[in-house]
């Protein structure tokens, strides 16, 4: 009786394994004092804000929509004769989505994790760190939905399209919005410091971007390449979203939309087993 006591005992007294990484998202509705949080911080520079988002991809569009659509007029979609301007508005619309989620869940995510530690300091209410993932997601993602409806606004007054299904076009920008703001936390739970985006901005966005059919139709490039670009997450974006611009339906909607959930899915689960392992959570 008393060997079967003491042999069990150290088998009693050792700790129960940690818990994987890569468990299943534990996800709440605490997210929300998160995502409100960041939003009144944001509010009161809103107008900065804006400015900033907005400016650059509106210097594409004019610098390349009236100025290089002035040399190539028209281009061929889908059989179809297309104003570049047209053209250009739509791939630069998903463009931008891209880039305003992707720097909102790089820069400001990773300061508010790495260098100002608000994210420590929120844990430590009943908030787990499931919950200021999922914040941060849909924070970005809310910073490229605010964008992309301005210069969606700037483009209806400049009467590039009047199409009304892109009203449809409007749920579409948010999930990519998400896409993208899940993939850039990936980075962000990677990153030791700042200059780690240039990477991310480098190697993958800026390939994405002209591999993705926002300037130029992807009838040019060459087999390989197009086979690659088919199954790039700004390729299936662009793909939704244009012929919604040309006051169509998008074709294989269903592929393009399965793509988009698919890497989203993926990219959150991969972004929150990283943030978990570096906060050993």
């Amino acid at each position: 009786m008393h060997a079967t006591a003491s042999s069990a005992s150290p088998a009693a007294a050792s700790p129960p394994p940690a818990p994987s990484v890569w468990r299943a998202p534990a996800l709440s509705a605490r997210w929300w004092p998160v995502f409100l949080r960041n939003f009144l911080v944001w509010r009161k520079l809103a107008l900065p804000s804006l400015v900033g988002n907005i400016a650059e991809p509106l210097m594409w569009l004019v610098a390349f929509g009236y100025g290089m659509g002035a040399l190539v007029g028209q281009v061929q979609v889908g059989g179809q004769g297309v104003p570049y301007i047209l053209f250009l508005a739509s791939g630069s619309i998903c463009m931008s989505a891209m880039n305003a989620a992707s720097f909102e869940a790089l820069y400001s995510a990773c300061s508010r994790m790495h260098v100002q530690k608000t994210w420590d300091g929120i844990m430590n209410a009943p908030v787990s760190l499931d919950d200021v993932v999922l914040a941060e997601m849909l924070w970005a993602a809310f910073k490229a939905l605010f964008t992309v409806t301005a210069i969606l606004g700037v483009m209806l007054a400049l009467g590039i399209s009047h199409s009304p299904r892109l009203l449809m076009a409007w749920p579409v920008l948010l999930f990519v919005g998400i896409m993208f703001s899940s993939i850039a936390l990936i980075f962000n739970a990677l990153a030791k410091g700042y200059d780690f985006f240039t990477y991310f901005f480098t190697l993958v966005l800026t390939p994405m971007m002209f591999l993705s059919g926002v300037f130029f139709p992807r009838e040019q490039l060459p087999p390989v390449v197009r086979v690659i670009s088919d199954w790039l997450p700004l390729t299936n974006a662009v793909e939704l979203v244009r012929p919604l611009f040309m006051d169509r339906w998008p074709e294989h909607a269903l592929r393009h939309g399965l793509v988009l959930v698919v890497t989203t899915v993926v990219a959150f689960w991969v972004a929150l087993a990283l943030t978990r392992k570096r906060f050993k959570a």
